[in-house]
């Protein structure tokens, strides 16, 4: 359940800042798992941040970098960037770690797509000191909040920064839901399951199930069924000002699984009714001031590719 203490979302005139750290801020490393390379790369960032006083902690749940601190929970309030060396697994890790707080990200791709991850590993130092230097910027991604309630109580609440997907998992039969906005009845659909994605989620389990692309700063999320048992079942997409609720049909599905960002949270049954809205708090991404998101889509997906 994450912690609502992230900053606030920000007006569209101030849609990026400049990342400012002072000498001696506390920075924490997430690397991938298991990772020879990332365990590696991991040493070499912490001992480069440590040469410039700055107190440098490895992130909770995993190894202890040598000659840092090993960072529990509550140490992650005194933060002031993580710097991320892997996937994008591993970056959406991070985030969930960070469960609220608000703290930039640094990320550096080690794995195979990297979206959230979009700086090279081969550019790790050079954009570690531009950082440092106070010439990077932040960019803000707007964040889901979903909200499990039964019978008038909330059993549990869930920010993510990609998607909330509600799914069959390893059960034979289809779900039937019934997708509500702003208590209207949208449609009553039959399928393997249902993602709301935010617009960093897009590209991901979204775009495979045939949904739509979203820029990045759009103030939208998109309802996209996976493998729905009618043609005329699309993805659809809503402003985030907009609350949309799920509720599973009592006759024909007994129970569904309930995903965040990847991550299996819980089950839900006909007794529950999944309320999803627009966090009030955005997630803060380390970017280069020229970064350019259409450049991402061609470089990672060969957007507009023909050949």
């Amino acid at each position: 359940m994450a912690k609502s203490s992230m900053s606030k979302m920000s007006s569209p005139k101030s849609r990026t800042s400049k990342l400012v750290l002072p000498e001696g801020s506390a920075i924490a490393l997430v690397y991938r798992l298991e990772t020879a390379q990332a365990v590696s790369l991991a040493k070499k960032v912490a001992d480069h941040l440590k040469e410039k006083n700055f107190k440098v902690l490895t992130g909770p749940e995993q190894k202890l970098i040598p000659g840092t601190k090993a960072a529990k929970t509550k140490d992650l309030n005194d933060v002031k960037l993580i710097i991320v060396l892997g996937g994008d697994g591993t970056y959406l890790r991070a985030v969930r770690m960070l469960e609220g707080r608000n703290v930039p990200i640094l990320g550096f791709n080690m794995g195979s797509l990297g979206f959230l991850t979009a700086h090279s590993a081969e550019s790790t130092f050079a954009i570690i000191e531009k950082t440092l230097a106070g010439k990077m910027v932040l960019r803000p991604r707007s964040m889901l909040v979903a909200k499990i309630n039964r019978k008038g109580k909330t059993r549990g609440e869930y920010h993510a920064l990609n998607d909330v997907v509600i799914e069959r998992g390893s059960m034979s039969q289809l779900i039937n839901t019934a997708i509500y906005s702003e208590k209207f009845l949208v449609s009553e659909v039959k399928a393997d399951g249902f993602i709301v994605a935010s617009p960093s989620g897009s590209t991901a389990y979204n775009l495979a199930a045939g949904g739509p692309i979203l820029h990045p700063e759009s103030p939208v999320f998109v309802v996209t069924p996976v493998a729905p048992h009618s043609l005329t079942s699309r993805p659809l997409i809503f402003p985030d000002d907009r609350e949309l609720s799920f509720k599973l049909d009592a006759k024909k599905t007994q129970k569904a699984h309930f995903i965040v960002d990847g991550q299996k949270m819980t089950e839900i049954t006909p007794d529950d009714e999944v309320v999803l809205t627009r966090s009030c708090y955005d997630h803060w991404m380390v970017r280069e001031p020229d970064h350019n998101y259409f450049h991402l889509l061609r470089e990672k997906l060969k957007f507009g590719d023909r050949s």
